[in-house]
């Protein structure tokens, strides 16, 4: 594939800002789409976006606008940084507009609720594009440390390698350091259970007990992360890799995730409506994705016992102490099964 100028983020939250200003400080031509006016107004006349990176001046080969149309004209890769549960609204509404051919990139972490498919396959049924044409990003990529430039690498997740290295070379830049991998189903599920695992310790930290527990849940959580992606045909080593073990534990041990931040509080006795108000309003991905992540597990007899247990407390009751001791109290078996 040639190379990639002309690039359209989706999404003007944390992450799609923060992708956005990678793609520019790489020497790209980034148009950002904001839902809101006042959000691309502040932007173009500021360099900042103060709702969510207040502190980040952003680059001024980096565009701001709420016109999709005009944002999309001329794109030669869309990158959709919209929430996983709300993908397929937005992308109904752009598909029209997209350029025949384009390159789709999903930064979006998740499996939609109902369908129970991953956010690649959603944006190929909606888009009705091959899934060679889409890309997906992940891996340890807390936004407010991208944005402040500090070093890390990602994963480019796509079938087409030409398509993944035109990507992986379009946002290369001193700070960001993208690989290629062909294996999308398992970049994606690393990135969506990370959620849940995270959750989880959070709940742990929140109850106050230490790293022999986050370390046990961490690498537990691994396992059977790896056993849903053994079954939907994933590369087994993609979860050692940066959208597997590297995204689970930035996101288990940060205290800029908010999937680790919102289970802290639930771990401390808030309820899901109370950690909502805390965290202005928002609910974590995980809160929604162990639910869908829970019934595709079941779909195909895998066992998930700790996306279970963070089921059962956000959506039926179940104090996080009664998880840890559904957790222990689970049947003694050998440690690869």
């Amino acid at each position: 594939m040639s190379s990639l100028q002309r690039i359209t983020v989706l999404g003007a939250g944390s992450w799609g800002t923060t992708f956005a200003k990678v793609l520019a400080d790489a020497g790209r031509d980034v148009t950002l789409w904001a839902r809101r006016e006042q959000v691309a107004q502040e932007i173009t006349e500021t360099r900042i976006n103060s709702a969510y990176l207040p502190d980040i001046s952003l680059p001024e080969n980096l565009a701001a606008t709420s016109d999709a149309d005009a944002a999309l004209d001329g794109a030669e890769a869309v990158i959709l940084a919209v929430p996983s549960q709300t993908l397929r609204d937005n992308l109904s509404a752009w598909r029209d507009r997209l350029p025949s051919g384009v390159t789709l990139v999903s930064l979006a972490k998740g499996v939609e609720l109902g369908t129970l498919k991953r956010m690649s396959e959603v944006i190929s049924e909606v888009a009705h594009v091959p899934g060679d044409q889409i890309a997906v990003v992940s891996g340890p990529n807390l936004a407010k440390p991208i944005a402040l430039r500090q070093p890390c690498a990602t994963v480019i997740a796509c079938a087409d390698h030409e398509r993944a290295v035109a990507l992986q070379k379009a946002a290369s830049n001193p700070y960001f350091r993208p690989y290629t991998n062909i294996d999308v189903v398992g970049a994606e599920l690393g990135g969506a259970c990370k959620n849940v695992i995270a959750l989880a310790c959070g709940m742990a930290a929140g109850m106050g007990l230490g790293d022999n527990t986050m370390a046990t849940l961490i690498t537990r959580g691994l396992a059977e992360t790896a056993r849903l992606g053994a079954v939907l045909g994933a590369d087994p080593m993609t979860f050692a890799g940066l959208a597997g073990l590297g995204d689970l534990v930035a996101t288990c041990a940060s205290p800029l995730s908010r999937n680790r931040t919102f289970g802290e509080r639930l771990g401390r006795g808030e309820t899901l409506a109370q950690a909502q108000q805390a965290g202005h309003g928002q609910v974590a991905e995980g809160v929604k994705s162990c639910s869908s992540i829970r019934s595709l597990a079941q779909k195909h007899g895998v066992d998930m016992p700790i996306t279970d247990g963070v089921f059962r407390v956000c959506h039926e009751g179940l104090a996080p102490r009664g998880m840890a001791t559904a957790l222990l109290d689970r049947a003694h078996k050998a440690e690869g099964q």
